[in-house]
């Protein structure tokens, strides 16, 4: 419930922000501001990430943003913009730093090539703007300083995402393809193009694409249109990664990515979300484009009707495909009688931990709810977290993970849930589950049902050398005291 409240929140609020903005300091055709804002929210990258980020659609900020950012031209108002913009990067950096990032990076090249347009014309501006930028600095700074510092240098602190992760690329063939929860879209070739459906960020599809640059040529006298247009295009070259694939297909030939993915704070970002950051720039376009088409019939009332039809026509092909579907739900699995009882706490306390099979991780984050129900007082091993690597033979590597590190017991266990043949149970198997149980800390091991709960049942029990007992929903094997016993070792008849 809580879930659902706040994804639904999130989209309305910033569908109305993008309103409010669009329709009262950038376009006056309210028509024009509904098309921008709709499109804004409910893009397809909004739309996937919809499904298990809230944090990453509640972008009502960044319309906002936006627009005191551009206020900061205004002269005798430097302190006063300054500490506006200051108070939403600080709201908005305990939401989503990724959105602030790359909202931060397409204002300050738009920012920075509208001076260098500007600088014959409005002399006064860029010293207003640097002046109210810098009180926006000092104050943003100031609130942000600690909680950053923790993020970046504290404990659990990591330096860059994993190798693999820095290296999801938008596939170039997905900018002309559906998405998955689009009207138009086919989930097997949408799945063939993104790395999980919750990455589908480059989805526009041909008639958006051509829309697009459509409108970016007809305003071409506009130099911010040209400048979105070409933000929109530098940032569809970072999504691609270090490798440019093509309907699946890895070309060889590197992209820009290729020599930006080691620079610190860059190495963080997940290139592929560059293509979600395009969004509201199409949003803008189409709500300008809308608005020149408007005051284009008050100007021209002969051409009223070609045109209306034009761009209604030109609209509707580009954004009624895309157009999205409900979002796909599955129903929990029920939090185990041996949570919601309280069974657990006569084997987990402050030097044990509860060890559920498989552990959790992304593709199984029950145990994760579990221990939530109990407001965490009930201590797990395993999670799905980004941490530090933990490598004892590189311990400088400190670049992000999103498990606790490798044990064998637990990939051993995660094999056989994935349907790999059960392997031999030997001595040397059992002597290293002992020693993953007590790195772990582990007062008792359960299992529910699940598919392929019979083979890590059996398998389980192979290495503890005794069966379990079924209790609260779950198959439970008490191992506390022989994980406190130094001298206890794993038999295929061993007594708990």
């Amino acid at each position: 419930m809580a879930f659902n409240v706040f994804l639904t929140g999130a989209l309305a609020l910033t569908g109305t922000s993008w309103y409010l903005v669009l329709s009262r300091r950038f376009v006056t055709s309210r028509l024009a501001a509904w098309v921008g804002a709709l499109f804004c929210t409910f893009a397809p990258s909004m739309v996937s990430h919809a499904g298990g980020h809230p944090n990453i659609v509640s972008q009502f900020l960044v319309p906002l943003i936006i627009w005191r950012t551009l206020e900061l031209r205004r002269p005798r108002r430097a302190i006063r913009n300054g500490l506006l913009l200051a108070g939403l990067l600080i709201w908005q950096a305990f939401i989503n730093l990724e959105i602030l990032f790359m909202t931060a990076v397409g204002l300050g090249i738009f920012c920075v090539v509208m001076a260098v347009v500007r600088r014959g014309v409005h002399r006064g501006e860029f010293l207003t703007f640097v002046r109210a930028l810098g009180v926006t600095a000092a104050a943003t700074l100031a609130a942000l300083a600690y909680p950053l510092s923790v993020q970046f240098f504290g404990p659990q602190s990591y330096q860059g995402l994993a190798e693999f992760v820095r290296n999801f690329g938008a596939d170039l063939g997905s900018f002309t393809a559906y998405a998955s929860r689009s009207v138009a879209g086919n989930s097997a070739v949408a799945t063939a193009l993104a790395q999980n459906p919750a990455e589908e960020n480059a989805f526009f599809g041909w008639g958006l694409v051509i829309l697009f640059f459509g409108l970016v040529l007809w305003m071409r006298r506009s130099a911010p249109v040209v400048t979105i247009g070409a933000i929109a295009v530098f940032f569809a070259a970072m999504s691609l990664g270090p490798r440019i694939y093509l309907n699946g297909i890895n070309t060889g030939v590197p992209g820009i990515w290729a020599i930006m993915h080691s620079i610190p704070v860059l190495d963080s970002a997940v290139p592929t979300r560059w293509a979600m950051a395009i969004a509201p720039m199409v949003g803008i376009v189409l709500a300008l484009g809308c608005q020149r088409a408007a005051d284009l019939i008050k100007s021209q009332p002969h051409s009223r009707g070609p045109v209306r039809v034009a761009m209604i026509t030109a609209v509707a092909m580009a954004l009624v495909p895309l157009a999205p579907t409900p979002l796909q739900t599955v129903a929990m699995s029920p939090v185990p009688e041996f949570v919601t009882s309280g069974a657990w706490r006569q084997y987990v306390d402050d030097d044990h931990t509860l060890v559920a099979l498989p552990l959790p991780d992304s593709s199984y984050p029950d145990p994760l709810r579990w221990t939530a129900y109990t407001g965490h007082d009930m201590r797990i091993a395993g999670a799905y977290a980004l941490l530090p690597n933990q490598n004892p033979q590189n311990p400088d590597d400190r670049t992000a993970i999103f498990s606790p590190p490798w044990r064998p017991t637990s990939g051993l266990i995660t094999s056989i849930r994935q349907g790999n043949p059960i392997p031999e149970v030997t001595a040397e198997r059992r002597e290293m589950t002992l020693a993953d149980l007590r790195f772990w800390n582990a007062g008792a091991v359960v299992l529910t049902p699940q598919p392929r709960d019979i083979e890590m049942l059996r398998t389980m029990s192979d290495l503890l050398g005794f069966r379990p007992t079924w209790t609260g929903g779950v198959w439970l094997w008490d191992v506390g005291a022989i994980v406190d016993d130094p001298d206890a070792v794993l038999t295929a008849e061993t007594q708990p």
